[in-house]
């Protein structure tokens, strides 16, 4: 099991229940611990786990979710790597439509990720890669779990 680095997961106290000791196999700390020069074939197949928790920056009144990311690595599983895909979404993240969900990301999500980043890591962050997910085909692939409070960026 793995999660995307997820603010919402984070604040929501969910991130702590994932990494207590003996409860998963994590994998983003053994994928973290490789050298990405010459294990990047074996990070590759690690980085589709069994089961995906992760929030997204947007969701369309049509329902349509939009999540922005540097690098992408949670983006596959999301698409199509991992079994099942739990999304867990502050209300404050819904807005009418696609282009509105751009600029909630640039304009909203992004300066407040970016500082995260930095405080986090020492690093700039940046909306690289943005992934759009209208629906899901596997019947039963995909949860969104709604929280009635503002939840993550």
């Amino acid at each position: 099991m793995d999660h995307g680095a997820s603010h919402p997961l984070e604040v929501s106290g969910i991130t702590d229940e994932i990494e207590k000791p003996g409860r998963y196999e994590r994998l983003r700390p053994r994928i973290w611990s490789m050298d990405g020069q010459t294990q990047a074939d074996e990070i590759r197949r690690l980085s589709a786990p069994e089961m995906m928790l992760g929030g997204v920056h947007a969701v369309t009144e049509t329902g349509a979710m939009l999540a922005a990311s540097m690098g992408g690595s949670q983006l596959g599983p999301y698409v199509s790597g991992a079994g099942p895909v739990i999304r867990v979404v502050g209300t404050q993240k819904i807005v009418s439509d696609i282009e509105e969900g751009f600029r909630r990301i640039d304009e909203y999500a992004f300066p407040l990720e970016d500082a995260r980043a930095q405080a986090a890591y020492g690093v700039h962050s940046g909306v690289n890669k943005i992934l759009i997910i209208d629906r899901e085909l596997t019947p039963g692939r995909l949860t969104v779990v709604f929280v009635d409070a503002v939840l993550g960026f």
